[in-house]
């Protein structure tokens, strides 16, 4: 589905609720109201759904979704809760909480989603209409705020309208959102639990029902604490590393070596790679983002010398697909300048 040319918006109803919930299903984009503030819905199973909610919010890099289930029974089936987890999961959700775990071995969110991580961050939304689409829907979606990257968090339709009006296929105007700030991200990885934003919930609130106090978030980018990015992503000079060297900016391929190749080119030598697999064989930048980390994945486990990397173009998404291409090679010292 291309970028919408006009976007919907929608009084909430039980017929604006169904047409957002098969848009979503036709692989669309949805805004529609949380507690905390408006969020772009997509399909948490479609890469290529989530490579276009990327590309409509302009967002810069691959930090990883929050999730979003119509409860604590439907988070079990993706992420692993310890017993932090599931007492603040009991006591907060529904609400402004998101918690980050160890994602389950049969996970279907798709890995673009997470970036290519093992954690997962997950919430139960604690709004009507949210919880009506939920519904509706059937399955987990991915909902950043409904806005473009950079610009302030919208809490009202007309925000959403603002910034997104022509980039996604429909807002549900659910009126003006209760809490007015992002949810408080949680990660329950070890002990003590580590708060990675503040947000709609207090420390105070959190702290109480664990019974100690919540570790700080230590990971940063160029220097500052990146709340946004949960865990790893944008934190780690090495965001996704392959255990396989990777060598970027590939013109040619050297036996032993597989290949990630971008659009309908090869580069010289390509009959000596091992394995081939191709980001987007028509070039297409969203196809490219949604493939990019099951491919790495997929060439990493083929017991090649190196992963030989066509060049991709850095306008749009190939902007933070370059970004995380950097990022998987930055342990190798065959780093193409």
């Amino acid at each position: 589905m291309p970028i919408a040319p006009v976007t919907r918006l929608l009084a909430v109803t039980p017929a604006s609720i169904d047409t957002a919930a098969q848009t979503l299903s036709d692989g669309g984009l949805v805004a529609f109201p949380t507690e905390t503030v408006y969020g772009l819905g997509a399909d948490a199973a479609n890469a290529i759904a989530i490579a276009r909610l990327y590309a409509a919010k302009g967002r810069p890099a691959f930090n990883p979704l929050i999730v979003h289930v119509t409860d604590a029974d439907a988070a079990r089936l993706l992420g692993h809760f310890d017993v932090a987890a599931q007492r603040l999961a009991a006591k907060f959700w529904p609400g402004p909480l998101t918690l980050v775990l160890e994602k389950s071995a049969h996970c279907p969110v798709a890995e673009l989603a997470t970036a290519g991580l093992q954690t997962i961050a997950l919430r139960v939304p604690d709004h009507p209409v949210a919880r009506s689409l939920l519904a509706a829907f059937g399955r987990p979606i991915v909902a950043p705020s409904a806005n473009r990257s950079g610009h302030v968090s919208p809490t009202l339709a007309p925000h959403v309208m603002a910034d997104l009006n022509g980039r996604i296929d429909v807002v549900l105007d659910g009126g003006p959102t209760m809490v007015g700030v992002e949810s408080s991200i949680v990660a329950c990885l070890g002990s003590p639990p580590r708060l990675l934003r503040p947000g709609g919930l207090t420390r105070a609130a959190i702290e109480q029902v664990l019974r100690v106090p919540l570790a700080e978030n230590t990971a940063t980018t160029d220097g500052e604490p990146d709340p946004q990015a949960p865990i790893a992503p944008g934190m780690l000079t090495s965001h996704y590393a392959p255990r396989t060297p990777v060598r970027l900016g590939a013109t040619s391929v050297e036996p032993g070596e597989v290949l990630l190749a971008f659009g309908p080119h090869r580069p010289v030598g390509a009959e000596n790679a091992a394995r081939t697999l191709n980001l987007s064989p028509d070039g297409d930048l969203i196809e490219a983002a949604a493939n990019l980390f099951a491919h790495l994945r997929a060439l990493d486990g083929s017991g090649a010398t190196a992963i030989a990397v066509m060049p991709l173009p850095t306008t749009g998404l190939g902007e933070a697909i370059n970004d995380r291409l950097r990022r998987a090679a930055a342990d190798d010292k065959r780093l193409a300048p």
